[in-house]
């Protein structure tokens, strides 16, 4: 870091997110302000912000979250969303804690079937019409169900962006990340209800009288559109079937959703104008600034010093090494999005696996994985998915401040990563 635009990338990127962080200016202002300031400064060009895969904008995460919000779009107009708002609040029997289980869980195995993205945005709109329903504040709910989108996008190959970066780099399957992260994964969901039911028990205030409304609502009388409704969940599937055949037909799943998004446009009735309303662009707006500015400290190459140094600490010790990979992992991919993380990483932790003679399921991929995805947990910008719900709770006049969800964010973080530690070295030193 000897260059001066490495230094000056470095003071933009810790003034920005200090400003994000203070929540004084507008996360969006800050981040197309950093960007900008990236840009006028050197330390990227316009060839690297808007055409590089390695230091650029991911236009795949920036049309995934498009195609997949405008088919939300869609069906919110049918009342699907209704429906299952008063379906799981009456399975629930209007319990506070159990609603909050249930939608943890469905949210978690959701994640692991498609992505985690596209899963809190499907869930997000049912958890704001279930606490209206019930009378509590959505805040709670919506922190639960990222933090559980995280986990459960572990097990997967598809589940987690940094998955598919890991996967595609060390040549992986869908089962690989199955046998290996799944079994954890599940016992890191149960871990995180338990957390719930203690950090968001003031929440959980039964109320007899709104309990009794709702389960004397029929919700099949919530469809507003059943042609629409059918149409829409059909394009759903064949989206979802898309994600998960990815790697057969070898279509990115920002290609999959568009496709889903202009069948379903064209097929229906809905009003494109209306649909792209509901287009949360300035979470679009968001990511393309982060992104810029994660790619100005990749371009002077910070990241990279912090990449060669991580490496140069582990060596050639198998054991330290993945200890301190899921480690670090997991503390940078909290202050940065773990995609470029991910992506700066893995070429790395690939010279360290064939330095040691290992394979594509060696212990390092996995604490890559491990750290990235529950790292993302950690703070308001950490993953995707984080994102992505503060925009939707923002527009639905309920925002999370970078700190509220922080201090959630942080607990689950240290105790899934401790234990994702203690999994690690049972599962690949002490049993193998």
């Amino acid at each position: 870091m000897n260059d001066w635009h490495s230094w000056a990338a470095l003071v933009v990127f810790v003034g920005a997110y200090a400003l994000i962080i203070s929540e004084k200016i507008h996360r969006v202002a800050v981040a197309l302000g950093g960007a900008a300031l990236m840009l006028a400064l050197g330390a990227t060009d316009d060839k690297s912000a808007f055409y590089s895969e390695h230091s650029g904008v991911d236009w795949n995460v920036i049309f995934l979250l498009f195609g997949m919000m405008m088919i939300v779009g869609v069906l919110k107009r049918t009342g699907m969303f209704e429906y299952l708002a008063i379906w799981s609040v009456k399975r629930a029997r209007a319990k506070p804690f159990r609603v909050m289980a249930m939608l943890v869980v469905i949210t978690a195995v959701a994640s692991a079937l498609l992505d985690n993205v596209t899963t809190v945005l499907l869930i997000a709109p049912v958890t704001l019409l279930v606490c209206e329903r019930l009378g509590l504040p959505a805040i709670p709910f919506l922190i639960a169900e990222v933090l559980a989108s995280n986990i459960g996008g572990t097990a997967t190959l598809v589940g987690d962006p940094p998955n598919i970066i890991i996967a595609s780099r060390a040549g992986m399957t869908f089962n690989d990340f199955l046998v290996h992260l799944a079994p954890l994964v599940g016992v890191l969901l149960i871990v995180l209800v338990l957390m719930c039911r203690v950090m968001f028990r003031k929440v959980f205030v039964y109320n007899e009288d709104r309990a009794a409304e709702i389960m004397a609502l029929e919700e099949r009388e919530a469809i507003k559109d059943p042609r629409m409704l059918i149409q829409g969940l059909v394009v759903l599937a064949l989206v979802v079937a898309g994600f998960i055949l990815h790697p057969v037909l070898h279509y990115e799943p920002s290609v999959v959703a568009l496709l889903g998004a202009g069948l379903l446009i064209t097929i229906s009735k809905a009003q494109t104008g209306e649909v792209l309303g509901e287009v949360e662009w300035p979470t679009l707006a968001f990511f393309a600034g982060l992104f810029i500015m994660i790619g100005g400290l990749i371009e002077t190459g910070v990241i990279g010093e912090i990449s060669k140094a991580l490496a140069d600490l582990i060596g050639d010790n198998e054991f330290g090494g993945s200890m301190l990979l899921l480690t670090a992992s997991a503390v940078l991919s909290g202050l940065v999005d773990n995609i470029p993380y991910v992506a700066t990483m893995a070429p790395i932790t690939s010279d360290l696996v064939e330095g040691m003679g290992g394979g594509s399921d060696h212990v390092l991929w996995w604490s890559l994985a491990l750290g990235a995805d529950l790292g993302g947990n950690a703070t308001a910008i950490g993953a995707s998915a984080n994102v992505v719900v503060l925009g939707i709770a923002e527009r639905n006049r309920q925002p999370i401040s970078f700190w509220q969800f922080t201090k959630y964010g942080l607990i689950v973080t240290a105790v899934t990563v401790l234990l994702a530690l203690g999994y690690v070295w049972l599962r690949y030193f002490t049993l193998a």
